[in-house]
Order: C-alpha cells, then structure tokens, then sequence
C-alpha cells in the first residue's frame, strides 16, 4: 500500500469510478460527474494506492465550528471511499488517520465527520455529536405567524449566491461552516431534481435566506429540504411561511430541526397527523439520530478558547487517544494523548502535566470531545463513553460545561 496526494490528471477516472462502486453518485449522470470534478478540485485529497491503482480515497475541507461564540479552525472530513476489492485492508482507518494528522498540523484544532455507522471512526478517536432531529411533515399542517412574500427562484446555478448565504447564517454553538464553494455546489449538482427559493434582500441585494429542496416526487412529494439559512427569526417564520405555501399540493417535507427551535411548536395536531399518515408514502413523523461525530486535535487550543459561566473547576486529565497506533510514526501530528491540567471557567487553560492534590478524570479524547461539546454532561458519559472521575468532579463537570446542545448545520 502506497499513501499519496491525489493527482488530477491521473487519478480522477479512479476515484470517480471509487465513487460509482459505493453509490454515492450514478453511472451516466453528468451532473453527478460535474460535482465530483468540483469536489476533488478544492478539497485536500489522500489516495492509498494497491497494486499500483488508487482504491481508496479521503478528503477533507478547511472551515470553522464554534464554540460559544469563538470560531475555531476545523478540518471536515468529506470523504471516505473503498474500492469493492480494496476492502477489509486497513486501508480506510490509515489514510483517514493520515488525514487528520496532515491538517492538525496545519493547524485544525477539531477534525469533523459523518459517519455511516457507529464504531468504525471511534477507532480515531471520534465521539457522537448530538441527536439530529428530521421531521417528516404535511406543510399545509403548519402554523406560521406570517405570510411569506413570493421568492426568488433558485436554481444548480446559483451556487455562489447560495454558498455566501450559508456562510453568512445565523450560526449557534456548534455550528460548522465549510471554506470551499463546492461544499455547496457539489450538493447542489447531486440533489435529484434540486431546487430551491430565497430572498436577496441584502444591502447590495445579497441572499440573505433561503432554503433548498430536492425530490423525486415533485407532484406531491415527498420533498426533502436538506438546509436553510437565515440570519434572523424574523427570516426563518419567512422561510417556514413558504413552506406552508406549498401545502396545496405537496403532501409531506422533510426537514431538519434547526438550532433553538422546536418545529413542533409550528405544527397543527402533530400526533393526530402522525396516527392517520403512520406506515403510508405521506407518513408524518419525528427521526433523530446522532450521525456527526468529532474529536480535539488541539487540546491546549481548544480549551484556551473556551469561555464558560461559574466558579472554575481544576483537575488533572488523562486522556487515551487511538489515532496514534494507526499513523506512521514518522507524522507531523500524533495525536493529544497524554497528562493535562485543566482549568474550566471564564478563563480557561491547560498544559501538560500534572498536579498533586487535584482530582483526576480519565477520558478517551472522544468522550472528553463529547464532554467540551456539550453533547451530554459529564455524569452521563461515565455511565455510556470511556470517561471516569470521582463523584464531586463529574458533578463539578455538569455544573460549568452547561452549554446549548451542539448543532453542526452543516452536513458533510
């Protein structure tokens, strides 16, 4: 096995057909191709060569995910690829492993991904985000404090317009935004029948919200809105209006919950629509699931950046980081394993070591993840995740992080 860059002129016909193998795009659809040749042109890009051919494929984007209010530099990964007879060879868990290492050391302090199940990225030191909430619902059913004015009709060419609106959003803690236009461009080509509506009601006439559906079927559904951006509520009850508006035809959308809102509150007799539509094609239902996960590639930078309400709480850390056996020894980054003391609090800090008299939590560097995040209280995870400290420290622990739940709003 080789692990190199990618190379455009001699490596697109073999990650594209990399792309075909795992489904992730159809065989013959141009603008599927189109989003790949976007995409492997502005993401950083590992290939792991196996009989002299590339049969697997990471890349990752450069963005930011906050934390509180801070922005903090974050490396996504957007891919991860076998081949069909590259399987099962370690080669997945190497070059992701190599990735993450490539950009901590330039400088990403959080790496960041989807993940198709739980426990393949745990083995690189990944812990679960929050629970992502979806709901399946008939828009005539909404309950909207406004009427939306007619929108501007958004289509695969708006691309640029629709990427600044996203980056321009309003964003809670959590919430990731990713640098490179094909983050939204590429999505944007692989949505079945995409299209979407928003308002460019910016100074210089900019867009400043707007929503982007996709679906196959477009008479009367169901439609899945795979993201919106707004930057006030005022923006998102105008973007909720609109889909009510769609309600005289459109029998079911799916969307997901945003950061702060319960869609619920929107939705006339929820439970009544989910009893007369259970187990038909217009089914009105809520799905959650935890499918974005996240690990610290800087510890002192990350929690130097943390600001958080209360009386400080200290201790000693230990922290297990698995990225380490699965990087060549020879890696720029190796991972935050390692004896930290830790201050939380309004200034907080830490430096390797360790000091006598402080109590000692014991943590994998997902689980503290999930910890600094906020995904769950410190009391939980040492029920559930590889996370232990005495009594009074877990309970110091739940009382200071007491943080929003963490919303990425970006799917990659």
């Amino acid at each position: 096995m080789t692990i190199r860059s990618y190379d455009a002129e001699s490596d697109f016909d073999a990650v594209l057909r990399i792309w075909h193998e795992v489904g992730w795009i159809e065989a013959g659809n141009d603008d599927h191709t189109e989003g790949v040749k976007h995409f492997v042109a502005d993401y950083r890009s590992l290939v792991a060569d196996l009989n002299g051919a590339p049969e697997c494929f990471v890349a990752t984007g450069l963005g930011t995910i906050q934390h509180g209010t801070t922005a903090l530099p974050l490396s996504a990964v957007t891919a991860v690829m076998t081949s069909h007879v590259a399987r099962r060879q370690g080669l997945a868990q190497r070059l992701t492993a190599e990735a993450i290492a490539r950009d901590a050391a330039a400088g990403a302090m959080v790496s960041s991904l989807g993940i198709f199940d739980q426990g393949f990225y745990n083995k690189l030191g990944y812990g679960s985000g929050s629970y992502e909430r979806w709901h399946s619902l008939d828009p005539a059913d909404l309950q909207v404090p406004m009427k939306a004015r007619p929108p501007q009709r958004l289509t695969k060419d708006d691309w640029e317009a629709v990427h600044d609106s996203r980056m321009a959003r309003r964003r809670g803690h959590g919430a990731c935004n990713l640098h490179a236009y094909s983050a939204t461009r590429t999505e944007m080509l692989w949505s079945t029948n995409g299209f979407g509506f928003g308002y460019p009601d910016g100074p210089n006439g900019e867009l400043t919200h707007h929503i982007w559906f996709s679906g196959k079927g477009m008479e009367h559904g169901p439609l899945n809105a795979w993201w919106m951006a707004y930057q006030t509520s005022e923006q998102f009850l105008e973007l909720m209006a609109l889909v009510s508006n769609l309600g005289d035809q459109i029998h079911l959308v799916r969307l997901r919950e945003p950061a702060g809102i319960q869609i619920q509150d929107l939705i006339r007799q929820p439970f009544r629509r989910n009893r007369i539509s259970e187990k038909s094609q217009y089914e009105a239902r809520t799905s959650s699931y935890a499918y974005m996960q996240a690990r610290i590639c800087d510890l002192e930078g990350c929690i130097a950046a943390t600001s958080l309400d209360g009386t400080p709480v200290r201790f000693n850390l230990e922290v297990s980081d698995p990225v380490t056996a699965a990087l060549d020894s020879e890696a720029a980054w190796q991972g935050i394993g390692g004896s930290y003391v830790v201050e939380f609090g309004p200034e907080s800090s830490a430096r390797q070591g360790s000091e006598s008299g402080l109590p000692t939590l014991r943590a994998g560097v997902g689980a503290f993840t999930r910890l600094w995040l906020g995904v769950l209280p410190a009391s939980g995870l040492a029920v559930t995740d590889d996370l232990d400290g005495p009594a009074e420290l877990l309970a110091d622990l739940d009382r200071i992080l007491c943080l929003p739940e963490p919303k990425p709003d970006w799917d990659f």
